[in-house]
């Protein structure tokens, strides 16, 4: 685990991020004595185009008219 003051951390910062990625723990102890943990999130996957093909289907009555709402039909 690193430890870091504030006042180093924010001259080093682009080497701490890259620290918190290859997977070292990093805490910056702040000037006013408050302690911040830089974690590395996991990245969210691309989506996949047609991914869900065959998944989604449109029942028959899709385009009935919904029983209760006659009166706001033109």
């Amino acid at each position: 685990m690193i430890q870091i003051p504030e006042t180093q951390a924010a001259k080093e910062f682009s080497t701490l991020l890259n620290k918190v990625v290859q997977g070292q723990e990093v805490v910056i102890i702040g000037t006013d004595g408050n302690v911040f943990k830089l974690v590395a999130l996991p990245r969210a996957p691309k989506p996949i185009f047609g991914s869900a093909h065959g998944l989604v289907s449109i029942g028959p009555d899709f385009d009935e008219p919904i029983e209760g709402l006659e009166e706001y039909m033109p």
